[in-house]
C-alpha cells in the first residue's frame, strides 16, 4: 500500500474530525492528500438507524452509478442454449451450467457478480454454502436471477453496484476513483445516497440516516453535511 509523503501527512493532520463538509469540499480535501502512486477509490459510508437482524429493517438492493465504478467487473452466468449465447455476447466472463457449478465448488469463484436464469437455480442452489458467505448467491430481488441475462450482464459491467447493510447498521460502497471528474463523483454520490434513502425499510424508526462519511483509500474519513442528501 502506498504511503503518504510528509506534505500529505501534514495536510491530513489538519482535518477536523467533527466538521461537516460539503461534498465538493470533502472531495477537494481528499484529492489534496491523494497518493501519486495509484488511483485511489472514493468510498461512501452511511450509518443507518436499522438493525438488519430484523427482516423489516434490512436494507439491500442495487444501484447504477452514472459514471461507473472505475473497476472492471468479472461476471459469471449460469445459463444454457440461447441464453448462454446472449450472456457471452453481452460480455460475461464465464458462462456455463453444471460445469460452472463444479468449477465453483472446486474453489474457482473469482467473480464480482453471479447471474442465473430461473431454470438454472436448481443447479446454483447446490452452491449455497460457497456463494452465500461471499454475497454472490443470485437473487431475484436483486435482478441477478432473470431471463434477461444480457441486460443483467450489461448492468453489472456498466457500473451497477450492490449495497447491503452490515450488522452495525453501516452501509458502504466505492463510488468511483479519484481520477474521475468532480461532476462524475458528485453524480455517483447522489445516485448511491438517494438509492439508500429510497430503500428505507418499513421497520426503520426515527432519523433513518445518522451519519455520512466520504473517504478514499489513503485519505481521512470526512463527515458530510446531511443537507447534501435530499431526504436524509
Amino acid at each position: 500500500m502506498a504511503r503518504l509523503n510528509k506534505k500529505q501527512k501534514a495536510l491530513a493532520a489538519t482535518f477536523d474530525g467533527e466538521k461537516l463538509y460539503g461534498f465538493d469540499e470533502a472531495l477537494k480535501a481528499l484529492k489534496d492528500v491523494a497518493s501519486k502512486k495509484f488511483d485511489e477509490t472514493v468510498e461512501v459510508a452511511m450509518n443507518l438507524s436499522v438493525d438488519p437482524r430484523h427482516a423489516d429493517q434490512m436494507v439491500r438492493g442495487m444501484v447504477s452509478l452514472p459514471a461507473g465504478t472505475g473497476k472492471a467487473m468479472k461476471v459469471a452466468v449460469f445459463a444454457k442454449g440461447d441464453k448462454a449465447d446472449e450472456a457471452l455476447a453481452a460480455g460475461a466472463d464465464k458462462v456455463g451450467a453444471e460445469d460452472l457449478m463444479e468449477d465453483m465448488a472446486a474453489g474457482n469463484i473469482d467473480y464480482d457478480r453471479v447471474i442465473a436464469t430461473p431454470d438454472m437455480m436448481g443447479v446454483v442452489g447446490r452452491l449455497g454454502k460457497v456463494l452465500g458467505p461471499k454475497g454472490l448467491m443470485p437473487n431475484p430481488k436483486l435482478g441477478t436471477v432473470t431471463p434477461n441475462v444480457a441486460q443483467a450482464v450489461k448492468d453489472a459491467k456498466g457500473g451497477q453496484v450492490e449495497f447491503r447493510v452490515e450488522k452495525a447498521g453501516i452501509i458502504h460502497s466505492g463510488i468511483g476513483k479519484l481520477s474521475f471528474t468532480d461532476d462524475q463523483l458528485r453524480d455517483n454520490f447522489k445516485a448511491f445516497t438517494q438509492a439508500i434513502v429510497k430503500a428505507r425499510p418499513s421497520g426503520a424508526k426515527g432519523k433513518y440516516v445518522k451519519k455520512i462519511t466520504v473517504t478514499s483509500t489513503m485519505g481521512p474519513g470526512l463527515k458530510i453535511d446531511m443537507a447534501e442528501v435530499e431526504g436524509a
